[in-house]
């Protein structure tokens, strides 16, 4: 069951003052809640503000990969994880020959028990770190509170004002020594703090809408099936009683595929996916269609006196692999190891903040060099789309299947995988 944080969690010492903290983290997300999780069994008064009255937004990024996966449990949270509804998935494919399936990336050669990627919807992880976070008395968690800008003291970011977005619609100013936005691709705090990034072409994005699964149906819970028709393409998530299902086709087209109507639209998916030419009747509208501008970006400088930019607010992924929940949470777990003891005395000296960024570079640059690659391959040619790399990458792995392991490393674990800093361990 989803519990609702439909208001502010009751204030600990974090906000002893109604207008201070030591640290405000803005944005409830992955990136964020572990982040405050991590503070606060540092003893560091940590703030958190989310904008929405809870966790529940559909079309949400929902595998939890090994990396997180043996950081839960450093944190001595792994058995309440496991303990929750969740679905494994062990290996990913592409389409092959005569309707075949090739694996080409395969999680069970990775060391148990960080051999699988959860399946889990993100609004229950996310309650669940902040049910964990709540148990640490410097904790705080403000619901439907929205950071609208940055404070600053002679040129120091010195905290953030917010609106309220629940029925008082009431604003304030909370004052830190650091602020950190985790706020996202769309980040508000460094668009304000003029932090500026460098974009990566995108060629595709992406259209997720449902459909209905029958019982009878098979297919694992956890899997995962891409299909290919052109330049266009579906990847298909099992689920219980749904497929959740990304449509993805050239970029800037949303306008397009909108104007042309459900109907339109109804026939691409079943052109795809001929099998689901029973039930597409299930999007009644376009409204059940919703759009991700998908972007692959990266700041420059993630930081400024008093600021700290760090998941999709300081490098925005495209959604290839998965990543981006994983990638984050690696930079909170990093960021936490480096600045929980410089937050204990006082403001954070700025090169502290510049060795966050430089620790998670190289694994942000690998990555997204990674998703370059496969989507030059995939989406790159004008022509027929991937068949070419699909072609390619079916006979690699067929050949040697121990090439299965690369692109499960690369996207279980990552260039370099973060440990729960010791501090934080149960």
């Amino acid at each position: 069951m989803v519990s609702s944080h439909s208001g502010e969690r009751p204030r600990g010492e974090a906000d002893a003052a109604a207008d201070r903290t030591t640290c405000v983290v803005v944005g409830g997300g992955p990136a964020g809640m572990m982040l405050g999780l991590l503070l606060a069994r540092a003893g560091i008064a940590v703030t958190v503000l989310e904008k929405h009255g809870d966790f529940l937004r559909d079309f949400r990024g929902d595998t939890v990969h090994p990396s997180t996966i043996r950081v839960l449990d450093e944190l001595g949270l792994g058995e309440q994880f496991r303990g929750l509804p969740q679905s494994q998935l062990d290996s990913f494919g592409i389409p092959g020959p005569n309707g075949s399936v090739v694996r080409i990336g395969d999680f069970g050669r990775l060391p148990p028990p960080y051999n699988y990627v959860a399946m889990i919807p993100q609004w229950d992880f996310l309650n669940f770190l902040a049910e964990a976070a709540g148990r640490e008395p410097s904790f705080s968690l403000r619901m439907n509170t929205e950071a609208t800008g940055l404070l600053f003291d002679n040129g120091r970011v010195a905290g953030v004002s917010y609106r309220s977005t629940g029925p008082d619609g009431g604003t304030g100013e909370l004052r830190a020594h650091l602020t950190v936005a985790c706020d996202g691709r769309h980040s508000v705090l460094r668009s304000v703090a003029g932090l500026r990034s460098r974009e990566y072409p995108v060629p595709f994005d992406v259209w997720w809408f449902r459909l209905p699964r029958h019982p009878e149906e098979p297919g694992p819970l956890a899997g995962i099936v891409p299909a290919f028709r052109g330049r266009e393409a579906l990847v298909t998530l099992f689920r219980k009683d749904f497929f959740q299902i990304a449509y993805l086709t050239d970029k800037g087209s949303d306008a397009r595929l909108r104007a042309e109507g459900v109907e339109s639209f109804r026939r691409r998916v079943a052109a795809v996916r001929p099998d689901f030419a029973d039930r597409t009747d299930a999007i009644r509208s376009m409204d059940d269609v919703h759009v991700l501008d998908v972007r692959l970006d990266r700041l420059r400088r993630w930081y400024r006196d008093g600021l700290l930019c760090i998941g999709d607010a300081a490098h925005a992924m495209s959604p290839a692999g998965g990543v981006g929940i994983n990638l984050a949470i690696q930079d909170a777990v990093a960021a936490a190891a480096i600045l929980a003891g410089p937050l204990r005395t006082g403001p954070v000296p700025v090169r502290k903040l510049a060795k966050v960024q430089w620790r998670r570079t190289m694994p942000t640059v690998l990555i997204q060099a990674f998703q370059r690659l496969f989507q030059g391959a995939a989406f790159g040619s004008r022509s027929r789309g991937p068949g070419r790399m699909v072609r390619t990458v079916a006979f690699a792995v067929r050949r040697v299947p121990a090439l299965r392991m690369l692109p499960a490393r690369m996207i279980g674990f990552g260039p370099l995988p973060e440990h729960a800093p010791q501090f934080a361990r149960r």
